[in-house]
Order: structure tokens, then sequence, then C-alpha cells
């Protein structure tokens, strides 16, 4: 009876490893071709792995929340068919082992006069070149050995593809004989009795993405920020009468709709800021196209649709399509390409953005504007005091690529739209 091994698929995009969100298989289960695996999450999107075969499941490939390098062990079949059982790739057993021999001690055998060598099974090896044999760990593990005064190339690996997981940490102190420092003495006791109880709360799944995307940003683009007041009293009366003129018969607008308008119109004055920058290649790409990131709270975590070609539509037609991508993306429906692609990002917290905000760039691209909540404010007209409507465009720039005074006068062209919001309609 031979084994038959599903492996992590390569999802593209230069993705190394992807994370298991969840199993919808285990060990002994019948499962039949076609039949979805797991669940797995890649830095885009989560994606569910069918089987390309049918049998029952022998092994799994981790835990959820673990993370599986692309061409490890996904799930190894044990081969009860007998027979034809799928599709042509039937994926032979790993390394050409029998179904008995146990799971850690498959390898490749010696290969003989004049065969060139199997590739070795995912592990340290693997992750060394994946990682330019820089150690395998989490930012977190990272941290704790940073703040434990620990080499990390000093510690043995436990993990999938050679990771270093807390327990390696714990294990190397333990072999080091260093013991954490002692609790400090009990405070004396007030009316109320003093809390102990602790929640380990793991990042993972989609929270885990959003923890590199954001880190991997910071660390690579040089962020300033820029905050520029708006009068928006008149953008907003205009809102209303469309809305209560249109009501029945076309979307509803939102503010989103028309910062959105002023940011495509903004774009074709400054098409520097309409562009992604592969640091790598030393190459900045500018697109005519805007295609604009609209970034969404859901229950999972912030994730960031994109509004494709947004040049080339109304406001309605904006305002249609940002409210099916926020809709989707909540429901967990968004597909993974209208989750890549964007040129230029708008985030917006709506009723708690806070008077000023620091968005971090959604890398590639080189700018962000964030949208702050809108408040009423006193403003001399004509020597008087008058009630108007104020709100903060908090915007964060790459400054390898674009200068403060570009920077400055997009958001001023951003203002002025908003401001004249019969500019909008113009061309």
């Amino acid at each position: 009876m031979a084994a038959r091994v599903v492996k992590v698929p390569d999802v593209g995009e230069g993705i190394a490893e992807v994370e298991v969100v969840e199993w919808h298989v285990k060990p002994g289960d019948e499962v039949a071709e076609e039949q979805t695996l797991a669940t797995l999450m890649t830095d885009k999107a989560s994606i569910e792995i069918p089987s390309p075969v049918a049998g029952r499941v022998a092994e799994i490939g981790g835990e959820v929340g673990e993370l599986l390098a692309v061409g490890s062990m996904l799930v190894r079949f044990d081969d009860t068919a007998g027979g034809e059982a799928g599709a042509a790739d039937r994926l032979p057993a790993a390394g050409g082992a029998p179904a008995d021999q146990p799971v850690e001690a498959r390898t490749a055998p010696p290969p003989s006069a004049g065969q060139r060598p199997e590739p070795a099974a995912p592990g340290v090896a693997l992750a060394s070149t994946l990682r330019d044999e820089r150690p395998i760990a989490s930012p977190a593990v990272r941290r704790r050995a940073w703040e434990l005064g620990i080499e990390l190339k000093d510690v043995p690996p436990s993990g999938t593809a050679g990771r270093i997981v807390h327990a390696d940490l714990d294990a190397y102190l333990a072999r080091q004989g260093r013991r954490p420092a002692l609790a400090p003495a009990a405070a004396p006791r007030g009316a109320v009795a003093p809390r102990e109880d602790i929640e380990a709360v793991p990042v993972s799944g989609l929270r885990r993405r959003i923890a590199m995307k954001m880190q991997e940003a910071k660390r690579r683009i040089p962020h300033f920020s820029y905050v520029e007041e708006v009068d928006v009293t008149e953008v907003e009366a205009l809102r209303a009468a469309l809305n209560a003129k249109w009501d029945s018969e076309r979307p509803r607008l939102t503010l989103l709709a028309f910062i959105a308008r002023a940011i495509v119109l903004a774009c074709a004055e400054f098409p520097q800021l309409n562009a992604r920058f592969d640091d790598a290649a030393g190459v900045v790409t500018r697109h005519g196209a805007v295609h604009l990131g609209v970034a969404t709270q859901t229950a999972h975590g912030l994730m960031v649709p994109v509004l494709r070609h947004a040049e080339a539509l109304d406001l309605w037609a904006i305002a249609r399509e940002v409210m099916r991508l926020a809709e989707a993306s909540r429901a967990g429906h968004v597909t993974r390409d209208e989750l890549t692609g964007s040129t230029i990002t708008l985030t917006s917290l709506g009723a708690l953005g806070g008077i000023a905000s620091t968005p971090i760039i959604n890398h590639p691209e080189v700018a962000i504007v964030g949208v702050n909540r809108i408040v009423e404010r006193p403003a001399l007209r004509g020597g008087l005091v008058v009630p108007r409507l104020a709100m903060n465009l908090s915007s964060s720039f790459d400054h390898r690529v674009i200068d403060g005074m570009d920077a400055a006068r997009f958001v001023q062209a951003i203002r002025g739209f908003l401001e004249q919001p019969a500019t909008l309609f113009v061309g």
C-alpha cells in the first residue's frame, strides 16, 4: 500500500509560505476527489485546496495557525483503493517511502551512480534557501529572542520547514540553565481583589497577514505625512441634495464617493502619485488607470479591495462599487483579483476618524489618503463668524520617490475639488 502526498501549491506572486487557517479533514477521514482539504491564507486572500485524489487521510501537514512552505506536505493519503484514484498527476509517495514508514523518517533514498538526486524534503535546507540562510521565525519569536539576548542562528528549529517557534526558545533557555526572573512581591490588597488572569490571543489568519504586510511597509518605506483641513460644507450640501433628488433611483451617495472622484481628478494632474515603486528594480511605474484601493474594516481585520478604473466611473457608479466591495469583504466573498493591483489607496474610519492620523502606505504604492471625521467649526466669512463643516485629510507618501512639494500640491488639488464641488463634474 503506497502513500500519496498532496503538497502545498505554488500560488504565485513569489509567495514562499502560507498559513493554515482551517482544516476540513482530519487523519482517518475518507475523502472524495475535489473535496476541500484545507483553507490556506496567502498575503492577499484565503484559498481552499481541493483534493486531487480520493482516499483515506493518513496525516495532515500542521496545526491551524502554522506556516507551511510551498512544496511541503499538506496531506498524506493511504492508498487503499488499489487502483485508479483521480487525476493524472497522482502524487507518488514522498521520497518513494512505503506507507508504513514514519513521516518524520521519510527522506529520499541515496541516488545510484549517474542518477540525479531527488530534491530534499522541505526542511531547514529549503527554509534557508527561501530566506537566504536567515533563520525563519515569526516577528513575535524574533522579538522575544532579542529581548532574551538569544541569537536565533544558535537555536535548533523544530517547526515546519525549519521554523523556530517559542518552544525552541524555551528549550534553548533550559539547555543554558537560564530561568525566568522571580515574580515581584504581591502588592497589598485593596477593596477590589487584583486580577491575575491572562489571555493569550494567537495572531493568525488575516490578522497575521495584516501584521506582516504593515511591518514590511513600515520597514521598507520612509513615510512622511501631510495633514490639511478641508471645508466640506458645500460638498455635504450637494451630497444631501443629490440623495434627496435621486434617492429612489440611484445608489445613496456618501462623502467617500466625492473624495474618490477628487482623487481621480488629482491623479490626472499629478501622475507620479498614482504609481507603484519596485524598489528592488529601482523602477517607478506610473498608471493612467486609477485602481483605487478602499481600506475596509471586517470582522477578521483590515482588507483593501480594489475599485478598478475609478477614472471611468461617475459618482453613483463609484458609490455602488464601493458598497459592493465593502459588503463582499465583510461577508468573506471578495475574490483574490479584487484584492490586488491597486495604484493608490483611500482609507477612512468614518465618524471615528479622529482629528488626524498617519496612515501606512499600502506597499508597493507611493501614496495613501486618509479621511478624518467631520466636525462643525467656527469660521470667518465676510467678517462674520459662521459655522462650517470641516474635515482633515491625513495622507502619507513614500519620500524615496515623492517630494514634499508634490505631496502638498496633490492634497491641495483634492481640497480644491471638494471645496468647489462643481469642479468634480467638469471634464
